[in-house]
């Protein structure tokens, strides 16, 4: 699927303009990401209405969380973005070997973000927090789940315009697919830098007496 989305975008510099004067594919690629910045926003609003207003008791965020990992792993994710733009850079320049270089390494950082996730919610289900054991655990778990889902379908888009380079699948100008995996990468960076902020640096609300 993601090879197919990939080789869609590589066809539309053949495309006519739209009325924006934007091309089909990129229209449609903001059209989509206009459209996910409503659902994370109305998970996020969930997480922010029910994190500190639980009968149920269990683990609080002050329980479990871990600000300096969490950090570490945020900085590795932002990371990917200057690599993404190094390799967006490259492509246009036809620089196919460094343009490879860039989006492996984009990728790598992209594992090691959700991999650090993972094991932060192993981490936080062996102190007792788990998907059902109150409301902050249900919406903690959706939203940054969510999120990390994002990313790992980056992550595929991202390998499959290396393995498609290496099969000479891409124009010779590969600069539009690369660009158009770069969107949705810097979009899923930005949403992370939002949930960073709001779920582990602003203290949680006192719970519902």
């Amino acid at each position: 699927m993601a090879d197919a989305a990939i080789e869609h975008a590589g066809a539309a510099h053949d495309e006519h303009a739209t009325t924006t004067g934007l091309p089909n594919t990129k229209l449609a690629m903001w059209l989509f990401l206009a459209s996910e910045c409503l659902l994370f926003g109305a998970l996020i609003s969930a997480y922010v209405l029910y994190r500190g207003a639980d009968p149920m008791g269990g683990p609080t965020p002050a329980d479990v969380f871990d600000i300096p990992y969490t950090s570490v792993s945020s900085f590795v994710l932002l990371a990917s973005s200057l690599t993404m733009v190094l390799a967006l850079s490259a492509a246009q320049k036809r620089d196919t070997g460094r343009m490879r270089l860039w989006l492996l390494t984009t990728a790598l950082l992209g594992m090691t973000f959700v991999g650090g996730q993972v094991y932060e919610f192993t981490t936080f289900y062996e102190e007792g927090l788990a998907i059902g054991t109150n409301l902050f655990g249900t919406t903690f778990y959706v939203l940054t789940g969510f999120h990390g889902a994002h990313v790992t379908v980056g992550i595929l888009m991202l390998l499959s315009l290396v393995g498609m380079s290496w099969a000479d699948r891409l124009p010779t100008d590969a600069a539009f697919p690369v660009e158009m995996v770069g969107l949705y990468w810097h979009f899923v960076d930005i949403v992370w830098i939002v949930i960073f902020t709001i779920v582990y640096l602003i203290p949680s609300g006192q719970p519902a007496a």
